[in-house]
């Protein structure tokens, strides 16, 4: 075991963060931390690398174990080179030993001059210069805080295969879905300051979460069947006798004060848009240079009004330049944009526009709009907050108390108030899971068309019909999704192909069938079903010709519960094998 942390709490105000948690990493763990935004998983993170003391609990490592971090929000010497930075913390000789890998880890992360001084660096090169130097650390624990954010997909793909190769352990908050499918081997999930852990890669984990709230579901099911048994025992009882069965009227109390399975609130996204012309955005021979280089090359185009769009293309390719000509937000050097009057853009940056970090987060929002209709209703700015998971307390809280993922749900809000009829999207940076799988239907169905700039493969195969590749200061176009794209480009170039994945790690797809025992429940359990009612009805039958006989008719009461349950069982068996069969017919023909 490389570290054990043991009944962790943290309170953040009056927020418990973390509620009297474990968490073990052991050796060849490689765990991938999610949750929704503002649950406290970097919190987690500082707490097991040892940057924050919990307000209760204990961390256990060994004394031997060497831990690297890199954390959300760098803190950086602006003075120092880009090479003097990733060795800021080394000995002279351990730079002498590792200055080539180090070089070679930023080349793959686009910082070719090791020369630059930090404080010229964008947000997103400090955070790549940081990642290099927490990957150089001979360490036995990596603990990462959204190693991906900035990264385009070359970087991604070449950091997946570095933490894929990496022997030790490896806990990290990320959003990329890819990235939690192949790279680890263990999913903890933060919710309610709880933590949940599943032995798995991210589509197992979402088929185990399924299971876990399917058995939650059940058993707050077989909760409510029991408490109405015991509620109309407790009813009839009053009038018949003065006193009752101490044990069975604690059992009812106990079950009633039993909460009932809590689950995370998602945010709630629905379609606000303004009407759309027939005439949207026409581009014509649009040509964008920054000195002497060129980065929008002769680019014409004529947005229509279904497209889902992608746009890639390697860091500092021009991929912003591109959405920020089509937004009117840049002047082309030559060519022209040519905007319809009815189109309202919706553009929702990579930076984000500047929060005044002391404004009230209902400020913020209620000063874009009072009200926005959807096709959901017509919802007031505090009824939005709260389906984008801003309830009554946070609204009046100000905008800096927020933490980084809060902050950009909260900008995304402020974008889809206006109701924009035409959305151009950097969208995937900061926000949770959840919340990007919800963004994901919402721009499916979005009435107008969608262009995103994103480096998330999974967001792209998803959301996008087509994809441009900003390239060598021209804009290639290709038909389908990011899997589609990465296809041909491999084709094109197959001496840089990626190798291909052993045949062990592909997933494969299980052909369904009942096993023999669940042929012949199959094949049973229609009159079974048909016996347990018989009974009970006969049995309720009973109970009316008992008369004053009580001891009978508490005898036949809980005789009732038990082909109650019974029935309850066996219906929710019913509903699984038939749901299986129908499961099984499809998928034969």
């Amino acid at each position: 075991m490389l570290l054990s942390a043991e009944h962790l709490s943290i309170d953040f105000g009056s927020r418990r963060l973390l509620d009297d948690v474990n968490f073990y990493l052991n050796e060849g763990d490689k765990t991938g931390i999610i949750g929704i935004n503002g649950t406290g998983k970097s919190t987690l993170l500082k707490v097991l690398a040892g940057v924050l003391e919990p307000d209760a609990g204990t961390i256990a490592r060994n004394p031997n174990v060497q831990v690297s971090v890199l954390p959300q929000n760098p803190v950086m010497e602006d003075s120092a080179t880009v090479l003097e930075q990733v060795f800021l913390h080394f000995p002279a000789e351990f730079r002498t030993l590792n200055e080539y890998e180090a070089k070679s880890m930023l080349n793959r992360l686009g910082l070719p001059d090791y020369d630059q001084k930090v404080g010229t660096l964008s947000g997103g090169q400090r955070k790549r210069a940081a990642l290099a130097a927490a990957l150089i650390h001979p360490a036995d624990v990596l603990v990462l805080d959204e190693p991906t954010n900035h990264l385009d997909s070359g970087m991604v793909a070449w950091l997946e295969e570095w933490l894929r190769r990496f022997r030790g352990g490896l806990v990290m908050v990320t959003h990329d879905r890819y990235f939690l499918e192949r790279v680890v081997n263990h999913i903890t999930e933060l919710s309610r300051g709880k933590l949940y852990h599943y032995e798995a890669n991210y589509s197992k984990y979402l088929e185990l979460r399924e299971e876990r709230a399917a058995m939650a579901e059940a058993s707050e099911r077989k909760r409510q069947s029991i408490l109405r048994v015991e509620r109309e025992w407790i009813m009839r009882g009053c009038k018949a006798r003065s006193t009752k069965s101490k044990e069975r009227i604690q059992r009812y109390e106990e079950l009633l004060a039993r909460d009932a399975p809590e689950t995370d609130e998602a945010v709630q996204m629905s379609a606000a848009s303004s009407r759309l012309g027939k005439k949207l955005i026409e581009l014509r021979d649009v040509v964008k240079r920054y000195g002497d280089r060129t980065v929008i090359g002769g680019f014409s185009y004529n947005l229509l009004r279904n497209d889902r769009i992608g746009i890639v293309g390697s860091n500092g390719a021009g991929k912003s330049t591109l959405l920020r000509l089509i937004a009117g937000e840049l002047t082309p050097d030559s060519g022209s944009v040519e905007t319809g009057a009815t189109v309202k853009i919706g553009h929702f940056s990579q930076e984000g526009r500047e929060l005044d970090l002391n404004q009230r987060v209902y400020d913020f929002i209620h000063s874009i709009a009072g009200e926005v209709k959807t096709d959901a209703g017509t919802f007031s700015a505090s009824q939005m907050m709260e389906r984008f998971l801003f309830p009554g307390d946070l609204q009046s809280v100000p905008i800096g108390r927020l933490s980084g993922g809060e902050r950009r749900r909260l900008y995304l809000l402020s974008v889809l108030m206006a109701a924009p009829n035409v959305l151009l999207d950097e969208p995937t940076n900061d926000l949770d899971v959840t919340t990007l799988s919800i963004l994901e239907d919402y721009l499916q169905s979005f009435p107008g068309p969608v262009l995103a700039v994103s480096h998330d493969r999974f967001f792209l195969d998803k959301l996008a019909e087509s994809i441009f590749e900003v390239r060598d200061g021209e804009v290639l176009r290709f038909s389908g999704n990011w899997s589609d794209w990465a296809e041909k480009r491999r084709e094109e170039a197959p001496e840089a192909a990626e190798k291909p994945r052993p045949a062990a790690e592909r997933p494969r797809e299980r052909k369904l069938k009942f096993s023999y025992k669940e042929q012949r429940e199959f094949e049973a359990i229609d009159g079974e079903i048909e016996d347990l009612e018989r009974r009970l009805t006969e049995c309720q039958a009973e109970q009316e010709g008992c008369g004053s006989d009580y001891i009978k008719l508490q005898e036949l009461q809980a005789r009732q519960a038990e082909l109650e349950a019974a029935l309850e069982e066996k219906t929710e068996r019913w509903i699984y094998l038939n749901e299986l069969k129908e499961k099984i017919d499809a998928q034969n023909g």
